[in-house]
């Protein structure tokens, strides 16, 4: 490999390594970008086959961007990890509460996390439709409480927890509620990896998209 290569040399290569590597599939058009980030970002493979994409969550996911809805994460990594020319263009903003004093407050007076407190807080504003979890199952358990008892209704949730204490299990809840809800749109994946790499990697790929079908 040569040192001098860009960085959009570069990209091209590893996608290209990606596309060799996995062969024949059967991800969609709009779907393939997201798996192929995911799996550009972690250098895992096991993405090709664990990804769950709902029917109409990247449609979903580039709606809500077009209207400019806020995005909520439970990391500031994941944040970090979004491009902001990409979020600009739409008049995005990005929203994580975890670190707010008064969400602090809340959950040490209540005895729970600040990402279940921090989810709460976030889905109370109408301004927010993505929401987008990389790190806590808590965060996630909590926003499908939401949903399911109080009403939120997100435009897209990008859910990819790790660890070994409930982030396989906060997933399968979460399809658990598309049974119940088909009309849920959602990114996931089954078992215990994901990250807020990797969430923030499903966030930029669609972000790509979107800017596409702006394009056209």
């Amino acid at each position: 490999m040569s040192v001098h290569l860009r960085p959009e040399e570069i990209e091209a290569e590893s996608f290209r390594i990606i596309e060799e590597e996995v062969g024949p599939h059967h991800w969609s058009v709009l779907e393939w970008p997201i798996v192929r980030r995911a799996i550009h970002t972690s250098a895992d493979f096991d993405y090709a086959v664990s990804m769950q994409i709902s029917g109409n969550a990247v449609a979903s996911g580039i709606a809500a961007l077009k209207a400019g809805c806020g995005i909520v994460s439970d990391t500031t990594m994941i944040l970090s990890g979004i491009n902001k020319q990409r979020l600009a263009r739409f008049g995005v903003q990005g929203n994580c509460l975890v670190a707010d004093p008064e969400v602090a407050r809340e959950a040490k007076e209540k005895g729970i996390t600040r990402s279940i407190v921090a989810m709460r807080t976030a889905a109370r504003d109408a301004g927010n439709g993505i929401f987008v979890i990389g790190n806590a199952p808590t965060a996630l358990f909590e926003l499908i409480r939401l949903v399911r008892e109080d009403g939120v209704r997100p435009r897209l949730v990008v859910a990819l927890p790790v660890g070994f204490v409930g982030a396989a299990e906060s997933k399968d809840a979460l399809r658990a509620l598309a049974v119940e809800m088909p009309d849920l749109p959602f990114i996931t994946n089954r078992g215990r990896k994901g990250g807020s790499n990797v969430a923030a990697a499903v966030m930029n790929a669609i972000l790509i998209e979107a800017a596409a079908a702006s394009d056209n």
